[in-house]
């Protein structure tokens, strides 16, 4: 059965158009869809696929997908609108806001440093299971009471999963709303997207349901070999609360149950569309919206954390400011001064200042380091801007 793309292309834009069909050669189970606004404008509006194989239910514009670690993109969003309101200061403690997080050495931990995967709380000390995880006043009890697993700010390591109870927690402590809710009141709400971090049961139907590429399975396969302590091993898998594909058939983050729980690490799920006007919100007037003023994405953006991690890695490494993940050889956007943060499988959204665009691309079909998709996208897209 040949691919048919649903959508709209603003002229010139077509060889774009071709990188996001190109991007379903070999994977017939996928389903995908591309957005790009351009100062507040739609140029890109594309889908295509399955959006859940189990039953051929084909992928339409408003498909909502789980876009993994973009959600700590947008919880950073929230963060830098509370520094822009002056309720939030990134060098203040997380103590200041959070006072119980000042136990076991980590008074002294700033805001900055939470944000930029320096605290020391890549991993949980304890095995956590699902019944943890889907209970926000039990995980950051968790994260505030334990020792960091280095000095914090002496180095970084990726917090794939409690990233977000850490920058969630400090959002609803400031702004007196838990993380989704002040989510839906600061941006899906007045943008009217389909975005929501915590899913609701009315809309679980509409999701698009993850399968895992064999080669992403074989990557984590590998890394559950590796002799304890595997931090980073159990940084995504927390112990027992997840698979570290993050997702088997019908559980993970293919399960309602944990769709609607409030795990901003990589719990938020969004239409390629949602994803690409909430970034081009922060840059340019979209739909009336503008979230972020220069002075504060200047300073949210600045580089706090890169090189080799804490507990190694391979190269290429990505680079971080507060919360925000920047243009780098892990992870190319369209040129530096680019902000946003990629998700696992392939999604990726993140905002252009210069050139004032939004850029949105989910998809259900997961794949490792061997994933161009989004890559070849930006390539034909970096031409036409």
């Amino acid at each position: 059965m040949s691919l048919v793309v649903s959508g709209s292309v603003a002229p010139g834009f077509e060889p774009v158009a071709d990188a996001f069909a190109a991007g379903f050669d070999g994977h017939p189970a996928m389903g995908a869809a591309l957005h790009v606004v351009i100062e507040g404008r739609s140029v890109i509006d594309l889908w295509a696929g399955t959006a859940d194989q189990r039953t051929g239910r084909a992928w339409s514009q408003d498909t909502p997908s789980v876009i993994f670690s973009c959600t700590k993109g947008l919880v950073s969003i929230m963060a830098a609108r509370l520094v822009q309101e002056g309720r939030l200061d990134y060098d203040s403690p997380v103590s200041h806001y959070w006072p119980e997080f000042a136990a076991a050495g980590k008074a002294d931990v700033t805001v900055g440093q939470a944000f930029a995967h320096q605290a020391g709380l890549s991993a949980p000390r304890l095995e956590l299971s699902e019944d943890d995880i889907v209970d926000w006043e039990r995980m950051v009890h968790v994260l505030a009471a334990q020792e960091p697993l280095w000095q914090p700010g002496t180095g970084y390591a990726y917090h794939a999963l409690t990233h977000g109870w850490l920058a969630g927690e400090i959002v609803r402590r400031v702004s007196g709303m838990s993380v989704g809710s002040y989510f839906r009141h600061l941006i899906a709400g007045p943008l009217g997207v389909d975005a929501w971090i915590g899913l609701p049961e009315a809309i679980a139907g509409r999701a698009a349901h993850l399968q895992v590429s064999p080669p992403l399975s074989a990557l984590w396969a590998e890394e559950a070999d590796k002799p304890p302590p595997n931090w980073p091993y159990k940084a995504m898998t927390l112990g027992h609360a997840l698979p570290a594909d993050l997702v088997t058939a019908d559980g993970g983050f293919n399960k309602q149950r944990i769709r609607a729980a409030e795990i901003p690490g990589a719990g938020g799920l969004a239409s390629a569309a949602a994803l690409a006007l909430m970034w081009s919100a922060t840059v340019a007037p979209t739909r009336g919206i503008e979230l972020l003023e220069q002075d504060v994405i200047a300073r949210a953006t600045q580089t706090r954390s890169t090189g080799a991690p804490v507990f190694g890695g391979e190269p290429p490494f990505s680079r971080w400011g507060c919360g925000f993940q920047l243009d780098s050889e892990a992870r190319r956007y369209l040129s530096d001064g680019c902000f946003g943060h990629d998700g696992a499988g392939g999604q990726v959204g993140f905002a252009d200042p210069v050139r004032k665009i939004g850029f949105g691309y989910v998809t259900n079909w997961m794949m490792g380091p061997e994933d161009l998709r989004a890559t070849r996208i930006l390539d034909a897209l970096r031409v036409l801007v």
